[in-house]
């Protein structure tokens, strides 16, 4: 029997971002910059840097500005031709993975987690795929999605990219209960989404990567509504992990939650610092800024 890849990835991008009003009053959260590249197109490069080539949006009301990064702009492009700008005409052009299908689907209620990775069954078909949260921006050695690819590639099986998180956070994340099978991969037993601190399995949090097998649609087809009235992702892997192995990959890397203004920041003073254009100089202005006095 041939063994399996991963060629799909599934975004889901419906949400509405009110973390971040005004500013997502009016602009899909997704399309938030670090320095200059959307937190989307973040997530899309990892993904592409793992050998996927088909990326699959759940969208929603108000997403089209994730449409149109995707695709060609022919009126920005002419623009640039017509007044001579070589290098950035040129950077416009290139800065998309090559070789890669962009597949839009439209979240028509926004349902949960569950329900989008749902609406992408038709698209996905019986094999299996990732799941990204543009939210999260993994910063690794290697592209965070390449590591968990590896690890599929070798034990076919689903995949949860996790990390330790503190016990009182553990209500914002779905939790693992694992056992370990070598120093970064743990065989999971029991998954609970947003526990009590009290009632977390453990400390094990999972950060928005997966790699899931296609059995995850029937489960989900039959999980209802969980907690805070949604379809949960968590819900649906609960039930696969009992009928096929799931595996947590503590992968290597850095998590910057930029669905919290606090992460959003960490990010961009860590990304402007090493921007070949403007990171010695931001480096300098960070170093010599006296904070404490503004």
């Amino acid at each position: 029997m041939s063994k399996k890849i991963i060629r799909k990835a599934v975004f889901p991008v419906a949400g509405l971002g009110t973390r971040f009003l005004p500013a997502t009053k009016a602009s899909p959260k997704e399309m938030l910059p670090v320095v200059d590249k959307p937190l989307i197109q973040y997530a899309v490069e990892e993904a592409a840097a793992a050998g996927i080539t088909e990326m699959i949006f759940v969208t929603g009301r108000g997403k089209r500005a994730i449409e149109d990064h995707f695709d060609k702009a022919y009126e920005l492009e002419n623009e640039l031709i017509a007044r001579n700008k070589a290098e950035t005409l040129e950077m416009v052009r290139n800065m998309l993975p090559p070789n890669v299908n962009y597949v839009y689907i439209r979240q028509a209620e926004a349902l949960g987690l569950g329900h989008a990775v749902l609406c992408a069954k038709q698209v996905v078909g019986d094999e299996p795929f990732a799941v990204l949260l543009a939210d999260d921006l993994l910063d690794g050695p290697t592209p965070v999605m390449k590591q968990m690819v590896d690890v599929f590639a070798q034990h076919q099986a689903s995949v949860l990219g996790v990390q330790d998180v503190p016990r009182a956070d553990t209500g914002s994340y779905g939790i693992v209960r694992t056992q370990p099978l070598s120093e970064q991969l743990e065989h999971v037993t029991d998954i609970v989404e947003k526990p009590a601190p009290d009632q977390a399995p453990s400390t094990l949090a999972v950060v928005g990567r997966y790699i899931l097998s296609p059995r995850i649609f029937a489960h989900l087809e039959q999980v209802g509504q969980g907690a805070g009235g949604e379809i949960q992702l968590t819900d649906g892997i609960s039930m696969l992990l009992k009928e096929e192995q799931v595996l947590a990959c503590r992968y290597q890397g850095t998590r910057y939650d930029c669905g919290s203004k606090l992460g959003y920041l960490q990010a961009s003073m860590v990304f402007g610092q090493r921007h070949p254009e403007v990171g010695d100089a931001f480096h300098q202005w960070a170093a010599n800024y006296d904070f404490g006095k503004h």
